[in-house]
Formats: structure tokens, sequence, C-alpha cells
């Protein structure tokens, strides 16, 4: 699955978010523009990116994105620390409540 930019060419980009959630899309596109959001860890855009955030709720498999020079943080319910916790076992580089990111969301995504 690629990422299309405005004119239909795959993009290309450093700051990826993985979400489903449309209203977290919304959030994220308007604190870091030109951040690009996916559906899926196998998207294309993880290829170059070097910030990744992914949404926990997903049940996405995080070794499977964590990588060398990849910063990679992971989102979720603040009530569910048992996930928080497993996303820093599984190499993320932090895992972070949903209300810190996107009171944070334009530094993280820098």
């Amino acid at each position: 699955m690629f990422t299309f930019d405005v004119v239909g060419r795959p993009a290309v980009a450093e700051r990826v978010v993985i979400t489903r959630d449309l209203m977290d899309a919304s959030r994220f596109r308007s604190a870091a523009p030109g951040v690009a959001i996916v559906r899926s860890a196998t998207d294309d855009a993880l290829c170059d990116a070097a910030v990744v955030l992914v949404d926990l709720t997903l049940g996405i498999d995080l070794a499977s994105i964590v990588a060398e020079g990849r910063t990679v943080i992971a989102y979720g319910p603040h009530v569910d620390d048992d996930a928080l916790v497993a996303a820093k076992e599984a190499g993320c580089d932090d895992a972070l409540a949903r209300s810190v990111v996107f009171r944070r969301a334009a530094e993280l995504l820098r």
C-alpha cells in the first residue's frame, strides 16, 4: 500500500503515524503538516521513516517496525499500562498515553 502525495506520486515520508482512527489522523496532520498517515505496518511509507508513531490499539507487532536509526513511539490508552510497558519491551523508544501524544504531537513529529 502506498501513501500518495497531492499529485498522485508515492510519497516518501520521514515522519509516519500508523493509525486507522480518522480523528487521530486529522489531529496529527494539524500538528505536523506533511506527516504521512498509514493504516498498517506493511505500508511502503515506513521504508524511509525516521520517526514512527504507532497506535497500540491496532495490535501491530511492534518489533517489526523497530529499526536502527528510527525513533518509534507507541501510544495508547492511559489505563492500559500492560500495553505501554510491552511496547517499551518490544524496543519502542517511548510509550505514551494518547493525551500526552496529542499535547506533544508537533514536538514528537519534528
